[in-house]
């Protein structure tokens, strides 16, 4: 049972935003790719755990503290018996392990980060939680390489590592659990649910300023900007996509509120973030019906 669902962190939708927008360094645009390729391997695994019909609870992407020691959990399923513990990990290609290091096999071969040190961390934070908690479940946390395309050359039979084609089998031996979950079970999941942060505070946003930004309506479909607006729907030029007027007035707002969040959301901000394109008149019609009007004459914003 999937009981917390995943949703793309701030800083990849942020990078995402300015990648159209501005053109980012040779460095952040490798650390966007990196930022997309991982979700994406976490989303893979929760199309995965997704098939589990045994008695569990499934909880996406926790970001949880502990004695002030953040950590983040990529997936955790709570059975009757046990927590798991998943780092994702979407690493493509040829790698070998040697004394406790993880290399790439591509001459030159290079060291990369070992994920165990980062398991070995969370899983140490999070059993401290639990015994907070008032929890006495067993914890087994386990690395997931979830991209088919990856090989790992000298796997030890002793760590803690999923490979490829080890996955589907393991989720099949969770699913042959028969002990059915309890509200004990369910008051844990809750509590860890509430102690979930919503953003990382470690997390430092790429330097940006809002005249460097370009303006303009952006293709959900293929990320042009050239729409034509039509009475209330949005047509893109290249791809042919629709929209109606007022949604696209909202994806904006939404970008803009994510890249300016002390920035007030008015008729005029969102004309000039649109490139005035968008008449002042739908603008200010779809704010009214979306948001709260806050203020009066010049003052006049909105908010959520």
């Amino acid at each position: 049972m999937l009981y917390k669902y995943r949703i793309m962190p701030r800083e990849l939708q942020i990078y995402q935003y300015l990648n159209l927008r501005v053109k980012l360094s040779g460095k952040e645009r490798k650390h966007l790719f990196n930022l997309l390729k991982g979700y994406e391997g976490e989303l893979q695994f929760d199309s995965l755990t997704a098939t589990i019909r045994s008695d569990c609870l499934i909880l996406n992407d926790l970001l949880l503290s502990n004695n002030r020691n953040i950590f983040q959990i990529d997936t955790l399923i709570i059975l009757p018996d046990t927590v798991y513990l998943f780092e994702v990990k979407n690493f493509e290609g040829d790698y070998f392990y040697d004394s406790d290091r993880l290399y790439t096999q591509v001459p030159p071969s290079s060291e990369v980060n070992n994920p165990l040190i980062q398991l070995h961390r969370s899983e140490s934070l999070l059993r401290q939680l639990l015994h907070n908690l008032g929890c006495k479940l067993t914890i087994q946390a386990l690395i997931v390489f979830i991209n088919p395309e990856f090989t790992l050359y000298q796997t030890p039979i002793n760590k803690p590592f999923l490979l490829p084609g080890q996955i589907n089998r393991f989720l099949q031996k969770v699913q042959s659990t028969s002990q059915k979950i309890t509200n004990e079970h369910k008051t844990l999941a809750n509590q860890l649910i509430s102690l979930h942060i919503q953003d990382a505070p470690l997390y430092i946003p790429p330097s940006y300023q809002y005249h460097d930004l370009k303006k303009g309506n952006i293709c959900r479909n293929c990320g042009s900007y050239e729409i034509t607006v039509k009475n209330t729907k949005c047509i893109c030029k290249s791809c042919g996509e629709k929209e109606l007027s007022e949604d696209l007035i909202m994806r904006n707002v939404k970008e803009l509120m994510l890249l300016f969040p002390e920035m007030k959301i008015t008729t005029n901000t969102i004309f000039e973030w649109c490139d005035k394109v968008l008449p002042k008149r739908t603008i200010g019609r779809t704010l009214k019906r979306h948001m709260n009007c806050k203020g009066e004459h010049q003052w006049r914003h909105y908010e959520f």
